[in-house]
């Protein structure tokens, strides 16, 4: 009986340690590897595969890199040297697409898509230095709840407090807005902005300052499954299993319920001088408005991709010039904005971004005018790499 019991025992230790290794160890091979040339080797244990391929933004124009088998069921890709950056990537195989490395904990959401990532750098202040965690004073994140008349509801937002904001002082805001099926985790995650802000921060490039990341969406009061409507599927568009009910009003016209909030509970520069919004895609497009509404709140605007639109219904489906042109409000708001002599209006865009020509619109528009604002354009299209390059052009010129 008693060597019953020990062999049972001795069974239920091997049961348990090859239990936690699983658990403890993801893979038998790792990857990526990131080589002393900036090349990077992805390696995937595939035994009983046929193709196996590995796809991400590294890879020019997109697209997917066939992988050789090799020794034990293995299969690998190295790539070209690569530039300094974050990159993100999935494999494919025998035609399932989207497969993540499992030997890769490193993961990014950007709505319902989820890709793993690596970084490479290859010298301090470069790219991929800039966008890792570095040994430098580090910022505090904060996932705040607030209220919005405005919007009738709680909601929740991120804060970003920098290094020695504990210790006292005052602390111009930036507030930090996401895209069409973000959210108030967004630039945190797939933006950098933490990363980003402590070191140019640390390397005195930037000033101190609070950065704001609301959730841009009106009839959500927080990412997907952190609020009451449960775990819904996001979306771009219409295609999730999200809200649908409509706002009550839009997020430009509420945004002052996120300043206020910000100006009572935090340090902050309270004049328009210590105050500056910026956003991508369809955040570009709330910075556009808010801009328009709240001309002398702030000092500093940057449209990052900028969705841009004016007017209802048929109006906002013709091009944005016919837009700016039928719009009874557009020149007037114009004339009071750059009236008021901001200190920037910043705009970047990509070449190959879809929403280029609206930018185009808009500065022939103001170039009419003799308005002034700065513009830098980029290789690439409607990217997170071109968003985290704007961020950081964007946090040296503000505050200064």
């Amino acid at each position: 009986m008693r060597k019953t019991i020990v062999v049972m025992a001795l069974a239920m230790a091997c049961l348990g340690a090859s239990a936690q290794e699983r658990l403890f160890s993801s893979a038998s091979v790792q990857s990526p590897v990131i080589n002393e040339d900036s090349t990077v080797t992805f390696n995937l244990f595939a035994p009983k595969a046929v193709k196996v391929e590995v796809a991400g933004d590294f890879l020019e124009g997109g697209g997917a890199a066939q992988m050789k088998e090799g020794k034990n069921g293995v299969w690998s890709y190295t790539t070209p040297k690569l530039a300094p950056e974050m990159y993100s990537y999935t494999f494919n195989i025998d035609g399932m697409t989207g497969v993540k490395d499992p030997a890769n904990i490193y993961v990014n959401r950007d709505i319902v898509s989820f890709t793993n990532i690596f970084i490479v750098s290859n010298e301090k202040g470069d790219k991929g230095d800039l966008y890792r965690v570095n040994e430098v004073p580090h910022g505090n994140l904060s996932k705040v709840w607030y209220n919005s008349p405005t919007l009738k509801m709680q909601r929740r937002m991120t804060v970003y407090t920098p290094a020695g904001y504990d210790k006292g002082g005052k602390y111009p805001v930036l507030y930090l807005l996401h895209g069409a099926g973000g959210d108030e985790n967004a630039w945190s995650e797939l933006g950098r902005a933490a990363q980003i802000l402590d070191n140019l921060i640390a390397t005195g490039k930037a000033k101190p300052m609070i950065v704001v990341m609301p959730n841009g969406n009106p009839n959500c009061q927080a990412a997907p499954g952190e609020w009451s409507w449960g775990m819904y599927t996001p979306s771009f568009g219409n295609s999730g299993t999200g809200p649908t009910a409509p706002a009550v009003a839009s997020i430009p016209a509420s945004f002052m319920d996120i300043v206020n909030y910000v100006d009572k509970n935090y340090r902050t520069v309270k004049s328009r001088a210590g105050r500056a919004v910026c956003g991508l895609s369809m955040g570009g497009g709330h910075t556009f408005h808010v801009s328009l509404l709240y001309p002398t709140t702030f000092d500093y605007y940057g449209l990052f991709s900028a969705g841009l639109s004016l007017g209802t219904g048929q109006n906002r489906r013709g091009s944005f010039a016919d837009q700016m042109k039928n719009s009874p409000d557009f020149a007037q708001q114009s004339a009071r904005l750059f009236g008021s002599k901001p200190k920037l209006y910043w705009m970047g865009m990509g070449k190959t971004d879809f929403l280029y020509q609206s930018t185009v619109d808009l500065r022939n528009y103001w170039d009419s005018k003799g308005y002034k604002y700065e513009y830098v354009e980029t290789e690439g299209g409607h990217i997170w790499r071109n968003w985290r390059i704007y961020l950081t052009m964007f946090a040296q010129k503000i505050f200064k």
